[in-house]
């Protein structure tokens, strides 16, 4: 039993958890925390703030179409042969991207180009990997690869800033291209296996109950899939996620510094939220594996809704930290609930495509709200317009959520949406 006990203490499982989540930390850091870049970009290169958010708002849309054609070419070619070629794709654009001035050379480097590499190389693409290799912590280990997103939240949105602030924005992104480089390489060809052992990590006793009773949607056809309510209702909270997140990551900073607070106070406000989400995202987890999920993905919608609301009223600096820190507390757990309820309804088979598609729903969100920010602004000058969207959205993506099945939820169950 000693024995027993030290081997699941080295699964290897969490050496390929570790690495996607610092892996993660760089994509989603990179593609959220695009607000200290904002203002810099639109003033060298002479772009307007509707006019930036719209490029920035086709990325996003871009990233959530890459995001099926990665959970596809994971199933076919591996994960890490779609973690190469989107590092490739990064550098590329980065390059292309310090180099661009006109709108459309901007677009299509900064907009499209890095969108593409950084989906290749996104929790979408981990999340079929880390699936296969637990099923009873399943819930916990997708929650640690959400704690990335939260980190690159809490330290690279006042790292960006310091850096643009020292180096200029140019020079910031050719290091992010570099470090990007020196991580996702060595966790590609050294960490990262796509064949997990045929017990995964479940103890000696659940072997036989697992070997017993198959998963019973692992059998169910993508098409199939697609049409049953539970896909859509995650499609819908995922939707309202991203509207939040990504309006967040491109428009915090600036809305915050509108309402009077400095550049590092705005984001460090921001890294407040993901520096505490760190914390928030380690019990969720534990908690995920534990109680319905659907409960929990209410929780998280709930009160990240009421957050929004929060930070357009906040008027001092402790206002601020203290909404932050409440809202960080359910800011992460959103996506790895949800991909961990596809994987309990469906199998993990699907996971991978089936969490692809519904992603779409994020960035859809996400560009959405980029360029929402950006208009509402501009046009009304008030940030309520965006902000106060984005509350009501997740408030309805809330008690959404209470409608999807638990585990245990059958394929007989299952009725076209």
């Amino acid at each position: 039993m000693e024995t027993s006990a030290t081997a699941k203490k080295r699964y290897f499982g969490w050496n390929i958890v570790a690495a996607a989540t610092l892996l993660t930390l760089l994509t989603v850091g990179m593609r959220l925390g695009i607000g200290p870049f904002f203002l810099p970009m639109s003033k060298d290169l002479g772009f307007s703030r509707s006019l930036l958010a719209a490029i920035i708002a086709i990325g996003m849309l871009f990233y959530g179409l890459a995001m099926p054609l990665a959970g596809y070419l994971v199933s076919r070619w591996g994960t890490r042969t779609v973690l190469l070629m989107g590092t490739v794709i990064v550098v590329a654009s980065t390059f292309w991207t310090v180099m661009a001035r006109t709108p459309t050379a901007f677009l299509l480097s900064f907009g499209v180009l890095l969108s593409v590499g950084l989906a290749f190389t996104s929790p979408v693409a981990l999340t079929p990997v880390i699936s296969r290799w637990f099923t009873r912590q399943r819930g916990t280990a997708l929650f640690f690869l959400s704690t990335g997103s939260m980190a690159g939240m809490a330290f690279m949105t006042p790292i960006l800033t310091f850096a643009i602030e020292a180096y200029g924005w140019q020079n910031t992104l050719l290091g992010f291209a570099a470090a990007f480089v020196l991580v996702t390489v060595p966790s590609a060809l050294l960490i990262i296996r796509d064949n997990a052992p045929p017990d995964t990590d479940l103890l000696p006793g659940q072997i036989a109950t697992k070997n017993a009773a198959a998963e019973p949607a692992d059998t169910l056809a993508f098409g199939d899939a697609v049409k049953t309510a539970p896909f859509w209702k995650i499609f819908a909270g995922l939707f309202a996620c991203g509207f939040s997140m990504n309006l967040l990551g491109t428009h915090g900073v600036p809305m915050l510094m509108d309402h009077g607070f400095d550049a590092m106070t705005s984001s460090s406000g921001i890294g407040i939220i993901g520096l505490v989400a760190i914390v928030g995202t380690m019990v969720l987890g534990r908690l995920s594996d534990k109680l319905p999920r659907r409960n929990i993905l209410f929780a998280i919608y709930f009160i990240r809704g009421l957050g929004f609301f929060a930070l357009l009223l906040v008027g001092t600096h402790w206002e601020l930290y203290i909404a932050a820190a409440i809202g960080g507390l359910v800011w992460a757990g959103s996506i790895a609930t949800s991909s961990a309820i596809l994987a309990d309804v469906y199998g993990v088979r699907l996971v991978g495509v089936l969490y692809g598609w519904a992603y779409l729903g994020h960035q859809i969100g996400a560009m959405i709200s980029s360029w929402l920010g950006g208009w509402g602004y501009e046009a009304y000058g008030t940030h309520w317009i965006a902000f106060g969207a984005s509350g009501i959205l997740l408030l309805m993506a809330a008690f959404l959520s209470l409608r999807l099945p638990n585990r245990g939820f059958t394929l007989r169950q299952m009725q076209p949406a």
